[in-house]
């Protein structure tokens, strides 16, 4: 009879330990909606036009622009008669944020993944290569304090969250990175934007197209470079229609924006500028940098000089209550390798910016022109304020602006400084 309590004694500690071991919990979360590997790799598809939504970057390849819907796809506007811009078509692309484009062929992300795009065809854009798992495994952000859902990547890419009561086991999570997404070249002839061609009757470029300050996407030579938050992704694209991976390098932190100019690469971070030279274009190595206090900022650079702008917000300012809304000029070294700031402007909240000679398009505000041959003087010198509209990036081109914000597109001709005309827009559904 000892026995027989002692076994049983036993065998309840043994149950009751193995019971302790295992936490369970109730609690309201985030559970992860996924895309199936298999739809994300079969969904590319040109589509009749749609409206803009959510737009997000721009890029203009020869009389077209090409506007990304976040996350989505992008949008073909034929831009060849400047005055009436008209949206012909839709490529969806899951996961879409940045595009470049080399001859016919455009390079797109897609979640995970790297695809090539010919475009010959503007009515029949189609997919023709895929590099697989290419870029980290990422999650949207949360819009709700709620706990995240456990993520199994098995299942797929993360689209979005549904909100749900769940009873699980209480257990150590994987945190994944959040999508970066949520949220003029002259002196060398390898640079990924040719002399355009004046003679045509629109506006067109030739080899390489031109994206705005907030790109992550950029073509030099024979490559393509691709960012993320800390990471530089080279791609051999001498064959234009097969990428070829050649290197992941880290480049330090908080990268937002990639601006290529005169063998170099300037990438704007949250709390400054760096900068790396291109004389081996396959592996990109840094030569010097400029800080500043910690804010979101994209940067362009012309003639020894790079303009940088700074904006306080939560998504990439570690102190958010930091009020920090500036231009900041910097005056660059020949090499490259130092740099000294010369000058700061207030601003109100400044986003994308782009430069044409002297003339300096901002986002910020609505859009504000400058003439910036006095580079102490900015601020004095303001040519045009469009207020009134939310703006987000420019790209100017040929006297001809591309502007991308909430509201939609527009499209300027700024041939005449002093009479800057809006010649057409495609607004934003409602």
């Amino acid at each position: 009879m000892k026995n027989i309590k002692f076994v049983f004694y036993l065998l309840l500690i043994i149950l009751s330990s193995s019971c302790m071991d295992t936490y369970t919990e109730d609690y309201m979360a985030n559970v992860p909606v996924y895309l199936s590997y298999s739809d994300l790799r079969s969904a590319v598809k040109t589509l009749p036009a749609k409206d803009l939504e959510k737009p997000g970057k721009i890029y203009f390849k020869d009389n077209y622009l090409l506007i990304v819907e976040k996350m989505k796809g992008f949008h073909v506007v034929d831009v060849s008669v400047p005055s009436n811009p008209k949206n012909i078509s839709f490529v969806e692309v899951p996961g879409c944020v940045d595009i470049a484009v080399k001859n016919n062929i455009l390079y797109a992300d897609s979640y995970i993944d790297l695809v090539a795009l010919d475009v010959a065809d503007v009515n029949k854009i189609k997919e023709v290569n895929r590099l697989k798992d290419i870029f980290p495994y990422a999650v949207p952000p949360t819009e709700n304090e709620y706990r995240t859902g456990n993520v199994n990547k098995e299942k797929g890419v993360v689209v979005g969250w549904e909100q749900k009561r769940e009873h699980n086991k209480l257990e150590e999570q994987t945190v994944y990175p959040v999508y970066y997404g949520w949220e003029t070249y002259h002196k060398s002839p390898n640079f990924s934007f040719d002399a355009l061609n004046a003679n045509t009757g629109g506006i067109s470029s030739t080899s390489f197209g031109k994206g705005g300050s907030m790109a992550r996407f950029g073509l030099y030579d024979n490559f393509l470079y691709t960012a993320d938050r800390h990471q530089l992704f080279v791609f051999n694209v001498s064959e234009a229609s097969k990428p070829q991976k050649v290197v992941t390098q880290s480049i330090g932190w908080n990268v937002e924006t990639m601006f290529l100019y005169d063998n170099h690469m300037f990438l704007g971070t949250t709390d400054g500028m760096i900068i790396l030279e291109l004389v081996n274009p396959s592996a990109p190595r840094q030569i010097s940098s400029f800080r500043h206090v910690t804010t979101c900022d994209p940067v362009v650079v012309q003639d020894g000089y790079a303009y940088i702008t700074l904006r306080s917000g939560v998504t990439c300012n570690r102190a958010p209550n930091a009020t920090v809304n500036v231009l900041d000029v910097v005056k660059l070294s020949d090499d490259y390798k130092t740099n000294n700031l010369i000058a700061t402007y207030n601003m109100k909240a400044p986003y994308g910016l782009g430069i044409d000679k002297n003339t300096l398009f901002l986002c910020d505000d609505g859009l504000k022109v400058y003439n910036v041959a006095d580079k102490l003087n900015i601020n004095n010198n303001l040519i045009a304020h469009f207020k009134d509209i939310k703006t987000f990036d420019v790209i100017p081109l040929n006297k001809f602006l591309f502007m991308i914000g909430e509201d939609g597109f527009y499209l300027y001709d700024y041939t005449d400084l002093q009479n800057i005309k809006q010649l057409g827009s495609i607004p934003v559904k409602k």
